[in-house]
Order: structure tokens, then sequence, then C-alpha cells
């Protein structure tokens, strides 16, 4: 597989909250994800880009952290959300960094990482699929949850437990992904999307 075969994948971490779990799902689920040969992999922690709270107004210049992010964005040929689940939703400085871009996300597939309480973030993932379906993306399946996080440390404090089977999640979750990324890279390749 040449360089160019492979798959620019980006995976955000939604949270921005003190102590957060979210660096620590998403360094486990990135562990993962290096370990296949068709993805090149674009961690992107929302808590270091330091996006604006406010948008701008249309034809207004971008703020340049903005500006910034807005190339990998567009670089990516599919997404990851790793998302907790704050009051039955997803946390508002996703929302806002989801906001700020319209044509980076267009016809490529995007996917989730969701923790949470029992329902390991399904109220927080079944309202990003209306969100990016909004914006022209395609959202798959399969996802990664998991509930009670906390509960699925190791006495060492790694995580997760060797006990906790989320192994055939990530790999169902990974191929399932791209294959949509590449379908989707070749039809915008052949034919650019427009809304």
């Amino acid at each position: 597989m040449t360089e160019t075969d492979k798959l620019r994948l980006a995976i955000i971490v939604g949270s921005t909250r003190t102590g957060r779990f979210g660096p620590t799902v998403a360094d486990w689920f990135t562990d993962r994800a290096k370990r296949r040969r068709d993805l090149e992999i674009d961690l992107i922690d929302l808590a270091d880009t330091r996006l604006p709270a406010e948008l701008t107004d249309l034809g207004d210049p971008l703020p340049k952290p903005v500006a910034a992010l807005a190339p990998r964005l567009a670089a990516a040929d599919a997404f990851v959300v790793v998302t907790p689940e704050y009051n039955g939703s997803f946390p508002a400085p996703l929302k806002t960094a989801i906001d700020w871009y319209y044509q980076e996300w267009h016809a490529k597939p995007v996917t989730f990482v969701s923790y949470g309480r029992e329902s390991g973030g399904q109220q927080a993932v079944a309202q990003l699929r209306l969100v990016f379906t909004e914006l022209h993306a395609v959202t798959i399946g399969s996802h990664v949850g998991l509930p009670s996080y906390w509960d699925r440390f190791a006495a060492d404090g790694s995580w997760p437990r060797p006990s906790a089977d989320y192994e055939a999640a990530v790999k169902t979750t990974l191929d399932q992904l791209s294959w949509w990324a590449y379908a989707l890279r070749a039809a915008r390749n052949n034919n650019p999307y427009t809304p």
C-alpha cells in the first residue's frame, strides 16, 4: 500500500472540560487505529485548538484558530468523534467546533467513540448523527460505546481492563469506516460533491 492509498483519519477529542476522560479514550482508540496499514492518523484535541466560542457572521474573516484547523479537517477522508455524554447530550464546545466548518465535512464518513453512564453515550451519538447529516456527512452504523467507563480501569490504573472486550467493536467500526472512506473519496474524486 502506498502513502497515497492510505486514508487520512481525523480523530477529534470533543470534550474540553477540566479533568476530562476524553484524551484517555482517544489515546486508546488511536493506538488501535495506528495498527492498521490503511490509516494515517491526525489526532485533534479541541482543548488545544482554542476555537472561539462565538461564531462570526458570514463574510467576516475567520479567527486564526479556526483558519488553522480548517486544512486539517479538509484533508481528512474520515472522522472519529470521541465524545462524552453530558446531561443527555454532547459537549457545547464540540457543537461549536462542528459549526465553525461546513464544506470540510461534506461527503465524508463519520463515526463515534462515546462514553458515559449506563448508556455509554448513546444519546450524544444519536444527536450527533442528526447534526452531521445536516452537514452532508455520512454517519456509519457502527460506533464504539463505553458504558460506565469508570468501572473499566484495571487495579494498576490502566485502561481498559483486559476483560473489557472492546477490540471487536473497534475492528468492526474501523472496517466500516474505511470502506465508506474509500468509496466516498473515489466518488468525490470522480464527481466533486455539491450540496
